[in-house]
């Protein structure tokens, strides 16, 4: 078999303690991004690469914290390394400025102009809270809600209770992507975002434009429709972290986390693939 980067790439990971460590080229990228999460004050005891790897851990297998191995620190020392980068909005940050990173790498521009919006209902354990009963998925639980660019990079993600409407939880989460992602002026949906109340709730933000992407009556089975399908696979991605396979959050800011850190993984791992 010939020695390809793909393959050099393959074995790297295969050399790592665990496979959902970062290689060398992947801390690269996203070590510049968390030392914001450092206060001047006395040393860390703990090395950021290791508690990275610690909650990536979390992410990918989708253990109880108290799950951790013990080379990593323990378990309470990466919960509150989590818990700070939760509350403080780094994570969000971090997400943006791959973004970026990512589709200039793809010779995009920076800054997306169009975006895609879906909602994806999961089932939670009892103890989390808030949470509904989708009629139409037939799923109690929770709400992501997430928009995306033109190639799937997550942009925002919002969690709520299953059983509010797509076009009511989509008012947070399109006001946050307008106030981040400013330049974003057309935003593709599905019919569940029809209407004129989500329309009229968004009509302050200046030349937005929802355009509806319908599912045609005369057709039978499965159809990939234009552009839904990119945000579909972003949930299909987001997913590969076991993390995400049921919500097991008591609460929805942390819910909302594991999102963001799914993404992040995914861009991290494609930018040190990419070649600038």
């Amino acid at each position: 078999m010939a020695w390809t980067e793909a393959a050099r790439r393959d074995y790297a990971r295969r050399g790592l303690r665990y496979a959902s460590d970062c290689t060398d080229d992947e801390w690269a990228v996203v070590a510049p991004l968390l030392q914001p999460m450092g206060k001047v004050g006395r040393p860390r005891e703990h090395d950021p690469r290791i508690l990275w790897n610690a909650i990536q851990y979390i992410a990918t297998i989708g253990c109880q914290w108290a799950q951790l191995p013990k080379e990593f620190p323990p378990f309470t020392t990466v919960q509150y390394h989590f818990y700070r980068m939760r509350d403080n909005g780094l994570l969000d940050l971090i997400n943006e400025m791959l973004v970026a990173v990512t589709r200039l790498a793809e010779g995009r521009k920076a800054e997306p102009t169009a975006a895609i919006i879906d909602s994806q209902s999961v089932k939670t354990t009892e103890s989390g809270s808030p949470r509904g009963y989708d009629a139409g998925k037939k799923i109690k639980g929770r709400k992501r809600h997430i928009v995306t660019d033109m190639t799937g990079n997550m942009l925002e993600g919002i969690v709520h209770a299953a059983d509010v409407q797509d076009r009511d939880g989509a008012l947070d989460l399109i006001n946050r992507t307008c106030d981040n992602y400013p330049a974003v002026k057309k935003l593709f949906a599905d019919g569940g975002y029809a209407g004129e109340k989500l329309t009229t709730a968004v009509a302050h933000i200046e030349a937005l434009a929802i355009e509806i992407v319908k599912r045609s009556d005369q057709v039978r089975g499965f159809v990939v429709l234009p552009k839904r399908w990119i945000v579909e696979r972003t949930f299909a991605w987001l997913n590969r972290c076991r993390r995400l396979a049921k919500d097991w959050e008591a609460s929805v800011a942390s819910a909302e986390a594991w999102m963001f850190i799914s993404s992040i993984r995914r861009m991290t791992r494609r930018i040190a693939r990419l070649e600038f």
